[in-house]
């Protein structure tokens, strides 16, 4: 779906994925169309600070002049003409000027489980008939009673992840402010849409750290606008998002696979293999959760705390149930 969304406005040439390399087939049954060259595989996971860099020398290789816009694959956009509208006038405003921009979504509720922006409503840039704001500040997924100041201040955005910016900005960017990724990537700018590529890619992300772009360069750089944006999102890659986006029965459960035995359950999410026998009784705004040999159980208001029970896992059983 993103990328169908996307090729409404970019050329199919001109779109790349950049995922890990385990997820080649996966990408290549459900895009056949898609060039291999524009694939582009992580070996490891590091995060998007490396997965951006790659992506963004892997282009100027290609076009010294592109302007780039990041998205995640995992969002819900129900507005699309809404949202192609607001690509073009991002893509425009930064192939005009050397600044970076984000998409803040305006937030209905305190909560939890997005990070936030907060935008400097007195430092403020007209264009296309929009109102692009300085940031002056990112914040990481914060606890309720933070996030209800946040909902309350009117300054503060939902993180969308969805970033704007010229090729030869965000490289100038990683050259400031994340240089032990930059300098790998530029020495191997050689090495993009050859033989070598597998090979140097392998080399340079095993000598990378994990970084996520928000952390490596957006809460440090100067030059970051936020445009609010109302186009019908969500953020599909936590459970409470599809909880919300998906159709829920009397109880307000949501079951996804087959249908479990269900005992005076409400308000929870439900996802266990097909051909699974399962039966619940008695929780209330849960999600539980069944994939190979994992099961989750949690409450719904503390998923952001899945982070941490993945890395106790970690910790005790190593990468494998992770």
């Amino acid at each position: 779906m993103t990328y169908e969304r996307f090729n409404k406005i970019i050329p199919a040439g001109n779109i790349l994925i950049v995922t890990n390399a385990e997820y080649n087939d996966l990408v290549r049954e459900q895009l056949p169309e898609m060039p291999t060259a524009n694939i582009l595989l992580e070996p490891q996971r590091r995060n998007t600070a490396p997965c951006i860099a790659y992506a963004a020398y892997k282009i100027v290789s290609r076009d010294p002049e592109a302007r780039l816009v990041v998205a995640p694959s995992d969002h819900l956009i129900i507005n699309e003409t809404e949202f192609l509208s607001i690509v073009n006038d991002g893509l425009s405003l930064v192939g005009s000027s050397p600044v970076m921009l984000t998409l803040g979504i305006q937030p209905d509720r305190p909560e939890t489980g997005y990070g936030y922006i907060q935008a400097d409503k007195s430092k403020l840039t007209t264009a296309f008939n929009r109102e692009f704001f300085k940031v002056k500040t990112f914040t990481e997924k914060p606890d309720l009673p933070l996030a209800k100041v946040f909902l309350e201040s009117g300054d503060f955005y939902w993180n969308s992840g969805i970033f704007f910016w010229s090729v030869s900005t965000i490289i100038t960017a990683f050259e400031q402010y994340l240089p032990e990724i930059a300098t790998p990537f530029e020495d191997g700018l050689g090495c993009f849409d050859t033989s070598r590529e597998h090979d140097c890619i392998e080399e340079i992300y095993s000598a990378s750290r994990s970084i996520s772009i928000d952390y490596g360069i957006m809460e440090k750089a100067t030059n970051v606008h936020v445009l609010a944006c109302d186009f019908g999102w969500s953020d599909l890659g936590t459970w409470g998002s599809l909880y919300d986006q998906k159709e829920k029965d009397k109880e307000n459960n949501v079951c996804i696979g087959d249908k479990p035995f269900l005992y005076d359950v409400n308000g929870s999410l439900i996802n266990v293999p097909k051909n699974k026998l399962v039966v619940i009784q008695g929780i209330e705004d849960c999600i539980v959760v069944e994939s190979d040999d994992v099961l989750l159980i949690c409450k719904k208001d503390q998923e952001q705390r899945i982070r941490n029970f993945v890395n106790d896992v970690k910790l005790e059983k190593g990468e494998s149930f992770t």
